[in-house]
Parts: structure tokens; C-alpha cells; sequence
């Protein structure tokens, strides 16, 4: 019994450490060749791409729902994308042609731009960024001349100005709000400073005070739902836990949408775990950078068995800064319900390679 979670908080610790087991596994468990992750990654990215262009899509018929797939899955369309970016260099090493891996790529990064735009802001900011993050390691890893110039960096801000601007214009056009940028913001200004006052007066080390959440009288001052792993997994289980369903959920969403992830762990788990995840954040980064030089200096010596390994924590590793840098310090929902799953998922690839079982 003592193994059964009892609050929100410790049923994340355990599903975190049972996939971070099976991740180990899962990485050591054969040979994990180029040719084997880049298959891989171009299949699940094609993937992505078709079901956030199906979901873009139903934004403009009525009869059908969007899903909002880019907020849970957009980290893992990156590490995708990422991925096959990263096999390109070490491919060209090999003398292997790449132009149609380039061709493929670049279709399938505009598509998922221009889809994934359409239906969340926060997620084109976190496909530029984490393609910036992406291309800056792969530089450095293959120490290739820095792509980052001046007049390229203008141009990719003259390119999201622009995005932006026509996504403005094209709500006004089709009067629909829910494409409008500026809709977003003015939320964000009007809900965020009530949130924040609300978070800073109630957390504590370990919660937050009794009675300060919606549930009120019901409140157990922590792991009360507003920080949670997504309902079908708890539900699943058929876990006790605090849920928010139908009216309560537009009370979640003031922590949930309109502040950064460290003001939602706060006000959930206290500032001792807020503590800890960021320690973790910086663990999992700085792990991911040391055992990217030891791949580096492998393939440089001519062993091979490693290109595969690093191409997807290239992968791994970006999309895990993007969305930590996202969800901690812009939104929350970036990295809570199912997009918590997959930050779990991230940061396990990641540590995952940790582990290389040798013959």
C-alpha cells in the first residue's frame, strides 16, 4: 500500500520514475543505428505534422472540434524535427547525399509551422525557439561555422513579426478571435497580476493555505490539482485525487494559462519542489551537454556506434531546454496535464543515455 500515491505530487514522482526505468531499457536495448532513429523520426514526424494540419483544419469547419494537439505534443514534434536536422551533418560526413533529407525536412518544418501557428501562439514561439536552440547545438557539436548572423537573426524577427501580424489580420478577416494574438495578450494583462498576487499570498514550503484554492473548505493545501498529469491517466486507476471538471476547469486556467510554471508549482507543491525541479532542469541540461562532448569525441576518433545515440539526444536535449524555458518561465500550460507527460518523457531521453550497456 505504501507504494500507492496518495496526492497528485507523489503519483508524478512514481509515473516519472517507471518511465525513466523503461527509457533505460529502451535505449539499451540493441543497437540503435542512424539509419534506425531517422527512420524513426521522419515517420513520427510526418505523423505530427498530419494531425496538427487535420486540427488546424477543423478550426474552420464548424461541425468538427480542434483538439489543441500542440500544446502536449509540440515538444516531441520538435524533438523529432530536431533529430533529422542533426543526422544531416553526420551524414554528410559519411559522404552520403543529403539533398532529399533536406527537401523533407524543410516541407515538413514549414508545414508544422504554419499548422501549429494557426492554432496556438505559444506553440510558434516554441517552434522558433527550439529550432534556434536546436540549430546553435548542432553547430557547436559539429563545429560548424555559426549559422547566427546579424542580418539572419533580423531576418527570422522581421519573419515572426510578420507571422504574428497576418495571423491579427486574418482573425479580423474571418472574424474569428480565436486566431488573434493580441486577443492572448490582452488575457494574459488583464488575469496574470490577480494570479500572481493570488499565488505569492497563499504558497508556501510545501502547498499552499488552507481553504485558498477553488475547492475551498475542500481544499487539502497541496498536489490539488492544479499541477497534474493528464485526467485519463489518473482517472485510469481510478485515483482519489482532486480533478477539475466543467466550470472549475476556467478556475484552473488562471494559474494554467495565464502564469509561468514556476508560479503553478509554487502554488501546488511549494516552493522546496519548485526548488527541486529546477535543480533537476539544470541537472538534466548540464548531463545532456557532457554526454553530447563524449559522443562528439567518439565520432571524431571514427567510432561509429554512438551517431544514432547522438542525434537523438540532440533531439532530446533541445526540445527539453525549449519546453523548460516555455513551461517554467512563459506558461504553464506548456508543461502541465499531457504536456507534463511528455516533459517527463523528455528529460528521460535525456538521462537515458546516462546508461550504455557494453558487450
Amino acid at each position: 500500500m505504501a507504494l500507492i500515491a496518495q496526492n497528485h505530487l507523489q503519483y508524478i514522482i512514481e509515473i516519472a520514475f517507471i518511465i525513466q526505468i523503461g527509457i533505460f531499457f529502451l535505449l539499451n536495448l540493441g543497437p540503435m543505428s542512424l539509419n534506425l532513429v531517422l527512420l524513426v523520426a521522419m515517420i513520427v514526424s510526418a505523423g505530427f505534422a498530419l494531425m496538427f494540419g487535420v486540427d488546424a483544419l477543423f478550426l474552420f469547419i464548424p461541425s468538427f472540434t480542434h483538439s489543441e494537439f500542440t500544446h502536449p505534443y509540440g515538444p516531441l514534434a520538435l524533438l523529432t524535427v530536431v533529430t533529422i536536422m542533426a543526422a544531416i551533418p553526420i551524414m554528410k560526413e559519411a559522404g552520403i547525399n543529403t539533398r532529399s533529407l533536406k527537401l523533407y525536412m524543410y516541407g515538413i518544418i514549414v508545414f508544422i509551422t504554419i499548422a501549429g501557428g494557426l492554432m496556438h501562439r505559444s506553440f510558434l514561439l516554441l517552434w522558433l525557439l527550439g529550432l534556434f536552440i536546436g540549430f546553435f547545438i548542432i553547430s557547436k557539436s559539429f563545429r560548424q561555422k555559426s549559422m547566427f548572423t546579424v542580418k539572419r537573426i533580423i531576418l527570422v524577427v522581421v519573419a515572426a513579426i510578420i507571422g504574428f501580424g497576418s495571423l491579427e489580420l486574418l482573425s479580423r478577416v474571418l472574424d474569428m478571435s480565436i486566431l488573434s494574438p493580441l486577443l492572448r495578450i490582452s488575457r494574459i494583462e488583464n488575469y496574470s497580476l490577480p494570479s500572481i498576487k493570488m499565488v505569492i499570498s497563499n504558497a508556501s514550503l510545501t502547498g499552499h493555505q488552507l481553504g485558498s484554492c477553488f475547492w475551498q473548505d475542500a481544499c487539502i493545501g497541496g498536489s490539488d490539482g492544479y499541477i497534474s498529469l493528464p485526467v485519463a491517466l489518473v482517472t485510469l486507476f481510478g485515483l482519489p485525487f482532486p480533478i477539475f471538471y466543467g466550470i472549475l476547469v476556467t478556475k484552473k486556467d488562471v494559474i494554467d494559462y495565464m502564469l509561468p510554471g514556476i508560479f503553478g508549482v509554487a502554488f501546488d507543491f511549494g516552493y522546496l519542489f519548485l526548488a527541486f525541479l529546477l535543480v533537476w532542469c539544470i541537472f538534466v541540461i548540464y548531463l545532456g551537454f557532457y554526454i553530447l562532448r563524449i559522443y562528439r569525441k567518439r565520432r571524431e576518433k571514427g567510432d561509429k556506434e554512438c551517431l544514432g545515440r547522438e542525434a537523438l539526444l540532440i533531439g532530446s536535449l533541445t526540445a527539453f531546454i525549449t519546453q523548460a524555458l516555455m513551461g517554467l518561465f512563459l506558461m504553464n500550460r506548456s508543461i502541465n496535464g499531457t504536456a507534463l507527460l511528455t516533459f517527463v518523457i523528455l528529460s528521460a531521453l535525456v538521462v537515458g543515455h546516462l546508461v550504455l550497456i557494453r558487450k
